[in-house]
């Protein structure tokens, strides 16, 4: 019976769930009370962004959810597109994927997860390459095209503003860790979260880069276990 309650908790399912009229595909791992949703950035996926946390992150503390944001990995159709407001469209799903994929399942589940957004270095080809596999080289162009587009429109925001103003809005525990040598995100970034999130923690990883979350799993695993519990 022990062994059986092992695999189960090691477990990884994928299913499909009707958030906001698209089909959002996810992946779930673990039994815990604790939810923690995990947030792949530009062209990502669960598969492609987060298989460490799916395999090692404590299954019996946590239940643990990798999404695919719409028009991403296995959340097809629609293709991706990137109007005005897609980051608020992409954190209303995802909250809404929770009421309808765990809460409302009614297992007690606590509002909390760990959010992890973050821009991918799709510049570097060992990156590139399973995003490739995933999408095929056509999809995958037209799609960071799109991104570029998505991502000039907000020079038209005052000071190019797209959510500096919410930060200190945010009133759950928050933990930012920065590797710091991110060759996209200079440190000065994790400093402002941290300074205009009140009560925010941060963590530095000296031999940290863009991905230090799959080079330095162990660590990062670490990390967000001890925070979260």
């Amino acid at each position: 019976a022990q062994e059986l309650l092992y695999s189960h908790l090691t477990s990884v399912t994928s299913a499909k769930v009707a958030v906001n009229g698209v089909q959002l595909h996810y992946q779930q791992t673990g039994e815990g009370d604790h939810a923690v949703l995990l947030l792949p950035g530009m062209l990502g996926s669960g598969e492609t962004d987060f298989g460490p946390q799916l395999k090692s992150l404590n299954k019996k503390l946590f239940t643990v959810v990798a999404w695919d944001p719409r028009g991403y990995g296995h959340s097809r159709p629609p293709d991706r597109d990137f109007p005005a407001d897609f980051f608020e469209r992409d954190a209303k799903d995802a909250v809404d994927l929770m009421k309808v994929g765990l809460l409302g399942k009614g297992q007690g589940r606590k509002g909390g997860w760990a959010l992890s957004a973050r821009a991918q270095k799709w510049l570097f080809e060992r990156t590139r390459k399973p995003l490739e596999a995933l999408y095929g080289y056509d999809y995958f162009a037209r799609t960071c095209e799109k991104w570029v587009d998505g991502i000039r429109q907000f020079q038209h925001l005052p000071d190019g503003n797209i959510c500096r103003h919410l930060l200190p809005q945010v009133q759950c525990p928050t933990l930012v860790v920065h590797g710091e040598k991110d060759p996209l995100v200079p440190r000065f970034h994790a400093n402002f979260i941290h300074e205009h999130v009140k009560g925010s923690r941060l963590h530095l990883m000296p031999e940290g880069k863009h991905n230090l979350h799959l080079r330095f799993a162990n660590e990062f695993n670490k990390l967000a276990e001890d925070f979260l519990q």
